[in-house]
């Protein structure tokens, strides 16, 4: 039996402040799988603990506990070359996340894979322009067509953000104050109290279709 593509095995992180009286400053918790490809978004307010998740999926990020396996492999005890074969976190712009490691390369496994399989957007800037929007969800459908596992996290501070949501992800996860919550699909999502609440305006209900998503020439050759 094949392992999940994804588990994230009760991983916690602590930030402390103070040497003589330790006060924990932030504290992240979350324990989720993904068995199979999917598209799955990620909201939650700012400071909320969302890109240190995705640091710490990707191995850029030492966990306080916990670990994280990608296709059965555990990412810290991956050499820090090679993490990214594993998993790669395209932070806003999309520069790449520097590796933090607790013991000497030498030390560590390869990877067993030689490209990502777990591709992680934090709030990239989609520009409603050219078609770029219906390029970038034909993208993530090519990498979970091609076997890969794609994390699309927004701060949906326009309508058509929440309708990218609705569109390209099959499921959500949401987090808030360092808590990790699943949500099986987006009814679910915008049924949820606590992401009404931080949606505010833009949780008011959307007509299908709002946003006429221009698609790339492959798309509509078929």
């Amino acid at each position: 039996m094949n392992p999940p593509l994804l588990r994230v095995e009760n991983i916690a992180k602590q930030y402390v402040r103070g040497l003589l009286r330790p006060q924990v400053t932030f504290d992240l918790n979350a324990d989720f799988e993904v068995a199979r490809p999917a598209v799955v978004g990620v909201l939650g307010p700012n400071g909320s603990g969302k890109t240190t998740l995705f640091e710490l999926m990707t191995g850029s990020n030492l966990p306080s506990a916990g670990r994280v396996l990608v296709n059965g492999q555990d990412i810290h005890r991956v050499r820090t070359r090679e993490r990214d074969r594993l998993a790669i976190h395209y932070h806003q712009s999309y520069q790449l996340r520097s590796f933090q490691r607790n013991r000497p390369n030498f030390m560590l496994d390869h990877a067993a894979s030689d490209s990502p399989l777990v591709h992680l957007f934090d709030e990239p800037q989609f520009n409603t322009q050219d078609g770029y929007i219906g390029f970038m969800l034909d993208f993530f459908r090519s990498l979970k067509s091609r076997g890969r596992l794609v994390f699309l996290c927004l701060h949906p501070n326009e309508p058509y953000h929440i309708d990218i949501l609705r569109q390209s992800c099959e499921r959500f996860i949401f987090v808030q104050k360092g808590r990790v919550t699943q949500l099986p699909d987006f009814d679910a999502l915008m049924g949820d109290e606590r992401v009404r609440a931080y949606l505010g305006a833009a949780a008011a209900p959307q007509g299908r279709g709002t946003l006429e998503l221009k698609q790339t020439a492959t798309t509509r050759n078929g």
